[in-house]
């Protein structure tokens, strides 16, 4: 499964010191990963994916966010600066689930 969507930069209120900065996927595309990927999880309900957001290219995982109601995907600081990204800017951002 790919998908690409636009999404805003958002930093994690309990983390704000430490600047864990994601994006949220689409609530319909969390409901449809959410079915492909039913059944027991690692750590935290974890999902492995490749993402792809202008040339910058990595393996993390996205983690379901039960307040969003989304899987939320972390955006590491190397990314943002690469791509010159900044809390509230909207990326566009390629997902690939590589583990099912």
């Amino acid at each position: 499964m790919i998908v690409v969507f636009d999404a805003e930069l958002w930093v994690w209120d309990a983390r704000r010191g430490e600047t864990w900065t994601f994006v949220s996927l689409p609530i319909d595309v969390s409901e449809e990963i959410r079915e492909i990927t039913a059944g027991p999880r690692r750590g935290f309900g974890a999902v492995r994916v490749q993402v792809t957001i202008g040339l910058s290219k990595w393996r993390t995982s996205i983690f379901p966010d039960s307040k969003r109601g989304a899987y939320v995907l972390p955006v590491k600081k190397t990314v943002r600066k690469a791509e010159g990204l900044d809390e509230s800017d909207v990326a566009k951002v390629t997902v690939e689930l590589i583990e099912l």
